[in-house]
Protein backbone atom coordinates (compact mmCIF):
# COMPACT_ATOMS: atom_id res chain seq x y z
CA UNK A 1 0.00 0.00 0.00
CA UNK A 2 2.86 2.46 1.02
CA UNK A 3 5.08 1.41 -2.02
CA UNK A 4 2.06 2.52 -4.79
CA UNK A 5 1.81 5.31 -2.90
CA UNK A 6 6.03 6.18 -2.93
CA UNK A 7 6.24 5.50 -6.30
CA UNK A 8 9.40 7.30 -7.54
CA UNK A 9 10.68 7.87 -4.51
CA UNK A 10 14.06 6.06 -3.25
CA UNK A 11 13.75 5.21 0.17
CA UNK A 12 17.19 5.35 2.35
CA UNK A 13 17.33 3.82 6.06
CA UNK A 14 20.09 5.09 7.54
CA UNK A 15 20.14 2.66 10.73
CA UNK A 16 22.16 -0.56 11.52
CA UNK A 17 18.89 -1.59 14.01
CA UNK A 18 17.71 -5.08 12.58
CA UNK A 19 14.56 -4.09 14.14
CA UNK A 20 13.88 -1.18 12.05
CA UNK A 21 15.05 -2.79 9.22
CA UNK A 22 12.43 -4.95 9.97
CA UNK A 23 9.83 -2.78 10.18
CA UNK A 24 10.69 -0.97 7.03
CA UNK A 25 9.77 -4.70 5.07
CA UNK A 26 6.76 -5.51 7.01
CA UNK A 27 4.89 -2.45 5.26
CA UNK A 28 6.20 -3.21 2.34
CA UNK A 29 8.70 -0.74 2.00
CA UNK A 30 11.69 -0.96 -0.67
CA UNK A 31 14.57 0.35 0.46
CA UNK A 32 18.45 0.48 1.15
CA UNK A 33 20.59 1.35 4.12
CA UNK A 34 23.01 3.93 4.43
CA UNK A 35 25.42 4.46 7.21
CA UNK A 36 27.16 6.76 8.45
CA UNK A 37 29.24 7.43 12.08
CA UNK A 38 27.95 10.33 13.92
CA UNK A 39 28.77 11.52 17.47
CA UNK A 40 25.43 10.73 19.59
CA UNK A 41 26.42 13.04 22.66
CA UNK A 42 23.86 15.64 22.62
CA UNK A 43 23.53 19.15 24.67
CA UNK A 44 22.96 18.28 28.54
CA UNK A 45 20.55 21.05 28.85
CA UNK A 46 18.12 18.82 26.67
CA UNK A 47 15.58 16.93 28.15
CA UNK A 48 12.73 13.82 27.39
CA UNK A 49 12.13 13.95 23.14
CA UNK A 50 14.47 16.51 23.04
CA UNK A 51 17.46 14.41 23.16
CA UNK A 52 15.73 11.69 20.51
CA UNK A 53 14.65 14.48 18.57
CA UNK A 54 17.80 15.86 18.54
CA UNK A 55 19.84 12.92 17.73
CA UNK A 56 17.62 11.80 15.05
CA UNK A 57 18.05 14.83 13.45
CA UNK A 58 21.87 14.80 13.51
CA UNK A 59 21.86 11.46 12.16
CA UNK A 60 20.67 12.92 9.30
CA UNK A 61 22.92 15.71 8.86
CA UNK A 62 25.61 13.87 7.26
CA UNK A 63 23.16 13.10 3.67
CA UNK A 64 21.94 16.66 3.53
CA UNK A 65 24.48 17.42 1.24
CA UNK A 66 24.19 14.44 -0.94
CA UNK A 67 20.40 13.91 -1.12
CA UNK A 68 18.71 13.78 -4.37
CA UNK A 69 15.12 15.13 -5.24
CA UNK A 70 13.70 11.97 -5.27
CA UNK A 71 15.54 10.68 -1.89
CA UNK A 72 13.48 9.89 1.30
CA UNK A 73 15.73 9.64 4.08
CA UNK A 74 14.77 8.02 7.54
CA UNK A 75 16.61 8.39 10.32
CA UNK A 76 15.93 7.45 14.12
CA UNK A 77 17.11 7.49 17.88
CA UNK A 78 15.05 5.99 20.96
CA UNK A 79 16.08 6.74 24.68
CA UNK A 80 14.65 5.30 27.87
CA UNK A 81 13.92 8.24 29.89
CA UNK A 82 14.11 7.49 33.93
CA UNK A 83 14.31 10.00 36.73
CA UNK A 84 14.87 12.70 34.56
CA UNK A 85 18.53 10.73 32.95
CA UNK A 86 18.48 9.27 29.34
CA UNK A 87 19.50 5.51 29.37
CA UNK A 88 21.39 5.16 25.75
CA UNK A 89 23.02 2.11 24.68
CA UNK A 90 24.75 0.97 27.37
CA UNK A 91 28.71 0.86 27.26
CA UNK A 92 29.98 -2.77 28.72
CA UNK A 93 28.38 -5.58 30.40
CA UNK A 94 28.71 -3.69 33.96
CA UNK A 95 27.08 -0.54 32.48
CA UNK A 96 23.91 -2.65 30.83
CA UNK A 97 23.29 -4.55 34.35
CA UNK A 98 23.64 -0.94 35.98
CA UNK A 99 21.10 -0.16 33.92
CA UNK A 100 18.58 -2.52 34.41
CA UNK A 101 18.91 -2.31 38.38
CA UNK A 102 18.00 0.93 37.71
CA UNK A 103 15.18 0.27 35.87
CA UNK A 104 14.27 -2.37 38.21
CA UNK A 105 10.94 -2.10 40.29
CA UNK A 106 10.16 1.33 38.42
CA UNK A 107 8.30 3.28 35.64
CA UNK A 108 9.99 4.91 33.22
CA UNK A 109 9.41 6.51 29.40
CA UNK A 110 10.62 4.54 26.06
CA UNK A 111 10.80 7.78 23.70
CA UNK A 112 11.52 7.11 20.23
CA UNK A 113 11.87 10.13 17.30
CA UNK A 114 11.96 9.41 13.38
CA UNK A 115 13.20 12.37 10.94
CA UNK A 116 12.19 12.07 7.79
CA UNK A 117 14.45 13.78 5.16
CA UNK A 118 14.23 15.21 2.11
CA UNK A 119 15.63 18.03 -0.31
CA UNK A 120 12.25 19.95 0.69
CA UNK A 121 11.66 19.98 4.00
CA UNK A 122 12.23 17.81 7.28
CA UNK A 123 9.60 16.21 9.75
CA UNK A 124 9.72 14.76 13.14
CA UNK A 125 7.37 11.94 14.36
CA UNK A 126 8.10 11.60 18.08
CA UNK A 127 6.00 8.78 20.35
CA UNK A 128 6.52 7.79 24.05
CA UNK A 129 5.37 4.67 25.78
CA UNK A 130 5.44 4.51 29.30
CA UNK A 131 6.59 1.15 30.50
CA UNK A 132 6.46 -0.81 34.17
CA UNK A 133 9.54 -3.57 35.20
CA UNK A 134 8.95 -5.84 38.15
CA UNK A 135 11.55 -6.02 40.70
CA UNK A 136 14.33 -7.64 38.72
CA UNK A 137 16.25 -9.71 40.72
CA UNK A 138 20.86 -10.08 40.11
CA UNK A 139 20.35 -13.71 38.60
CA UNK A 140 17.62 -12.21 36.35
CA UNK A 141 19.42 -9.38 35.48
CA UNK A 142 23.03 -11.51 34.79
CA UNK A 143 21.29 -14.31 32.86
CA UNK A 144 19.55 -11.61 30.45
CA UNK A 145 22.89 -9.19 29.71
CA UNK A 146 24.92 -12.26 29.35
CA UNK A 147 23.08 -14.47 27.58
CA UNK A 148 20.91 -11.77 25.30
CA UNK A 149 23.96 -8.99 25.24
CA UNK A 150 21.84 -5.87 25.00
CA UNK A 151 24.39 -3.59 24.01
CA UNK A 152 22.97 -2.41 20.86
CA UNK A 153 19.68 -1.45 23.11
CA UNK A 154 18.27 1.97 24.72
CA UNK A 155 18.13 1.60 28.42
CA UNK A 156 19.71 -2.17 27.67
CA UNK A 157 16.94 -4.25 27.02
CA UNK A 158 14.53 -5.35 24.06
CA UNK A 159 11.20 -5.72 25.21
CA UNK A 160 10.69 -8.70 22.31
CA UNK A 161 13.43 -10.52 24.43
CA UNK A 162 13.65 -12.79 27.46
CA UNK A 163 13.61 -9.82 29.73
CA UNK A 164 10.28 -8.27 28.21
CA UNK A 165 8.53 -11.60 28.95
CA UNK A 166 9.44 -12.00 32.60
CA UNK A 167 9.69 -8.24 33.82
CA UNK A 168 7.61 -5.85 32.17
CA UNK A 169 4.22 -6.02 34.09
CA UNK A 170 2.30 -3.54 31.76
CA UNK A 171 3.16 -0.70 29.07
CA UNK A 172 1.07 2.15 28.36
CA UNK A 173 1.19 2.95 24.53
CA UNK A 174 3.43 1.37 21.75
CA UNK A 175 4.95 -1.91 21.82
CA UNK A 176 6.24 -1.67 18.61
CA UNK A 177 7.48 2.19 20.13
CA UNK A 178 9.63 0.24 22.88
CA UNK A 179 11.32 -1.56 20.06
CA UNK A 180 12.69 0.92 18.75
CA UNK A 181 10.43 2.26 16.17
CA UNK A 182 6.92 4.05 16.31
CA UNK A 183 5.61 1.98 13.26
CA UNK A 184 1.62 3.45 13.21
CA UNK A 185 2.90 7.47 13.34
CA UNK A 186 5.77 6.41 11.11
CA UNK A 187 2.88 4.93 8.47
CA UNK A 188 0.18 8.49 8.74
CA UNK A 189 3.43 10.48 8.50
CA UNK A 190 4.71 8.93 5.75
CA UNK A 191 1.77 8.07 3.37
CA UNK A 192 0.84 11.73 3.35
CA UNK A 193 4.28 12.42 1.86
Amino acid sequence: MLKSGLAGKNIILASGSPRRKFFLEELGLDFEIRLKPIDEHFPPELKGHEISDYLAVSKAQPFLNELRPNDVLITADTIVWLNDEALNKPSDIEDAKCMLEKLSGTEHEVISSVAITTTRKQEIVTESTRVKFKELNPEEIDFYVENYKPFDKAGSYGIQEWIGYIGIERIDGSYFNVMGFPVQKFYERIRNL
